[in-house]
């Protein structure tokens, strides 16, 4: 089944399921899309590693964004709503001298009320170590990720997995399904649902993640190592 055909739904464990059937067929791909491209949506909900591999899913197979443009021709006002969210296939790469599909640049931490925290990604990924974010016991917060699409092809299946571990323990490990998104000049952003940092005594100290933005066919785009302290105040 082609990709644009089909959708993923909360709770099904990212199994795919054929879309609706005359025009909500033809919308449900550049619908999640649009989705994807709005960070005023809620991001989809996390899963755990262990349930995204489930027995028969396949990831969709991949079609060219030629090809998705071409589409539907006879239906004009669906080919201005695909023109409108994909482009017309011609976005000139924000990199051009990189032979990379999907950059990633930045993470950060962003808090209500507080000015952002971020990492560039762009640089050497081993001195990331060297900086820690500091979240407060229980305060609300999420994690930002600024990335890239270029090379004229459109990225399905994106997904952000994270892995937590303090003391040398894992103690966390989340994957989060990003999205599809189509190439062009200006840089895309998706954030991690809101959660709120654990509290107590016992939660209070130093973590390390290890990040990794993948997509359906496992290409490994980018994969870095962090840290973060929680601390009884910010200071």
């Amino acid at each position: 089944m082609k990709p644009w055909c089909m959708f993923y739904y909360a709770g099904s464990q990212n199994q795919p399921t054929p879309a609706l059937k005359g025009r909500k067929r033809k919308l449900h791909f550049v619908e999640e899309i649009k989705m994807a491209e709005s960070e005023a949506n809620p991001a989809p909900e996390d899963v755990h590693e262990e349930d995204t591999n489930a027995p028969g899913y396949k990831p969709p197979e991949f079609e060219p964004l030629e090809n998705i443009l071409k589409k539907d021709q006879e239906d004009e006002s669906l080919n201005k709503y695909k023109q409108a969210l994909l482009g017309g296939g011609d976005a000139k790469d924000p990199f051009p001298n990189d032979p990379r599909r999907v950059i990633v640049t930045e993470l950060a931490l962003v808090v209500q009320d507080r000015e952002d925290v971020t990492l560039d990604l762009t640089g050497d990924l081993s001195k990331l170590k060297e900086q820690v974010f500091t979240i407060k016991e229980a305060a609300p917060y999420k994690m930002r990720v600024k990335f890239f699409v270029q090379k004229g092809e459109l990225v399905s299946g994106l997904k952000y997995i994270q892995k937590t571990y303090r003391k040398g323990v894992k103690v966390d490990t989340s994957k989060f399904m990003v999205g599809s998104y189509p190439p062009k000049a200006e840089a895309h952003t998706w954030s991690t649902p809101i959660e709120d940092a654990p509290s107590g005594m016992l939660a209070r100290g130093d973590y390390k993640v290890e990040s990794l933005f993948t997509d359906d066919d496992k290409n490994e785009h980018l994969k870095w190592t962090w840290k973060f302290e929680i601390k009884k105040d910010w200071a």
